[in-house]
């Protein structure tokens, strides 16, 4: 097994406007080889996740939010990975 310190990490970073409270963070952490987790907030609401997991939850979040409106102006934006 690999140390945190011999993996590479991604994190993936993008703000959702919240109509009372400004904006809440979402951030994907990927670990080469490993595993991911999702943070909503503050870091607080913590997923960790399996990559099937993550495809399964990708496909099922997909087909839940696209049932419920057109994606929003904001959503689209490139999101590029940063090292920390």
């Amino acid at each position: 097994m690999t140390t945190t310190t011999d993996t590479e990490r991604r994190f993936y970073r993008l703000r959702a406007p919240h109509p009372t409270a400004g904006s809440s963070a979402v951030t994907v952490r990927v670990t080469e080889g490993e595993d991911l987790y999702v943070a909503v907030g503050a870091g607080r609401r913590r997923m960790y996740l399996t990559p099937a997991e993550a495809w399964a939850l990708w496909r099922c979040l997909s087909e839940a939010v696209a049932s419920t409106s057109a994606p929003p102006d904001w959503i689209r934006v490139p999101i590029t990975p940063k090292a920390r």
